[in-house]
C-alpha cells in the first residue's frame, strides 16, 4: 500500500507536446539507455526542454510516475522516509466489573518517502534538478543505481536490513550547470552511474513548432517572433541567453491581446518584446544590462518588421502581376 503522502503521477502524454526529428532522436535514444538498464540525465541551460522532456520519456514507459524536485534543505529522509507523528494503542480492561483498568502504546509511525516508493513498486522516478540537494543527501541513490539495493534506516522496521529494488524502477535525472545560483558539483561517482545527455536550444524548425502549438498563432506570426528572440540569442550581448519560454511569453500574450506583430498599434509588439525579453535574460536588479538588451531588441523588432512588411508588398505585387497576365 502506498502512504497518502507520497503523489503518485499516471504517465500520460503531454498536451500540446511537439515532436520533430530533434525531439524523437534524442528520445529514442533516450529510451535505448534505459531498456539496457541505465538512468538517462538531461543537463543543459534553462529553456532547453530537460523536465518536458524527461515526462515525455516517462509516458512513452508507461510506468507510473514519482517526481521529486532538487532542494538545498534535502536530507537523505527526505528521499527515503522518516518518522512521522505517532501511532496510538489503547487497551481497556473491564474484567472485574468495578476495576478499570487501562494501557496505552505509543509509538513513532514510519512514513515511506518517494524514492523508497518508487524502488519497492518499480516507479518512475525523475528526480528534476537533482544537483539543487546537497550531494550527501543523494548518497542513497549510489546503491541503487549499481547495485540494485537501498539500504533501509533503522527506524523503518522490518527483518531486512535493505530493500530489493523493483526491476521495473526507472531514474530519469535533470540538471542545470554547475554555473548556475544554488547549484551543487555531484558526485563523479553518482555522474558515472548514469547516462548524460548535453541538451542545448531547439534547432529553428522545433522552436517554431512548440511556439505555434503553444499559442496557436500562425505559422508568419510565430516567425516573427522565434526570428527575433534567437537573434537576440546569437546577438551575445546579454547576460543571460534567451531561451524558448520568452517566445512562448511573446506569442502567448499576442494572442491574448488579439493583436499581430505587424498591426499593433503604438509600439505595442515592441514594448512587450522589450519587457519579456529584458526580463528573461538579467538577473534582478541589473539595470544596465536590461537597458543593452531593450536597444538590441529594438533593432532586431525593427528589422524583423521591415523584413516582414517588403516580403508582403514583394508578395502582393507578384500575386497581382500573375492577376494581370491571367486577365491578358
Amino acid at each position: 500500500m502506498i502512504d497518502e503522502m507520497t503523489t503518485v503521477l499516471e504517465p500520460s502524454p503531454l498536451p500540446d507536446f511537439v515532436e520533430t526529428k530533434y525531439i524523437k532522436d534524442v528520445t529514442n535514444r533516450s529510451l535505448s539507455y534505459i531498456k539496457a538498464g541505465f538512468p538517462v540525465h538531461f543537463r543543459g541551460v534553462s529553456g532547453t526542454g530537460k523536465t518536458t522532456l524527461a515526462m515525455h520519456m516517462a509516458s512513452k514507459i508507461g510506468r507510473p510516475v514519482v517526481m521529486i524536485h532538487g532542494d538545498e534543505e534535502f536530507t537523505t529522509s527526505d528521499l527515503v522516509g522518516g518518522e512521522y507523528g505517532y501511532r496510538i494503542r489503547k487497551v481497556v480492561d473491564r474484567f472485574i466489573s468495578r476495576v478499570l483498568k487501562t494501557e496505552e502504546d505509543m509509538v513513532r509511525r514510519w512514513v515511506d518517502n518517494r524514492l523508497t516508493v518508487a524502488c519497492k513498486y518499480g516507479f518512475t522516478l525523475i528526480y528534476d534538478e537533482f544537483t539543487r540537494s546537497r550531494p550527501e543527501a543523494n548518497n542513497i541513490l549510489l546503491s541503487i543505481l549499481q547495485e540494485k539495493m537501498m539500504d533501509l534506516p533503522v527506524g523503518r522496521g522490518g527483518e531486512e536490513p535493505y530493500l530489493r529494488v523493483d526491476p521495473d524502477f526507472t531514474a530519469i535525472f535533470t540538471s542545470n550547470p554547475e554555473e548556475y545560483a544554488g547549484v551543487h558539483r555531484s558526485q563523479d561517482a553518482l555522474r558515472d552511474r548514469m547516462i548524460t545527455m548535453d541538451l542545448d536550444h531547439f534547432d529553428y524548425d522545433t522552436e517554431l513548432a512548440i511556439i505555434q502549438a503553444k499559442s496557436k498563432l500562425s505559422k508568419p506570426h510565430a516567425e516573427i517572433v522565434v526570428n527575433i528572440v534567437r537573434g537576440l540569442r546569437e546577438s551575445g550581448k546579454c547576460e543571460f541567453a534567451p531561451t524558448i519560454r520568452g517566445c512562448i511569453m511573446i506569442a502567448k500574450t499576442l494572442k491574448v491581446q488579439g493583436i499581430t506583430p505587424i498591426r499593433s498599434a503604438n509600439g505595442v509588439f515592441m514594448q512587450m518584446c522589450q519587457d519579456i525579453l529584458a526580463s528573461e535574460t538579467s538577473r534582478v536588479g541589473s539595470k544596465t544590462n536590461q537597458a543593452k538588451v531593450k536597444e538590441v531588441v529594438k533593432d532586431l523588432v525593427e528589422k524583423e518588421l521591415g523584413r516582414t512588411k517588403n516580403t508582403k508588398s514583394a508578395d502582393e505585387i507578384r500575386e497581382k502581376s500573375e492577376e494581370e497576365t491571367a486577365v491578358v
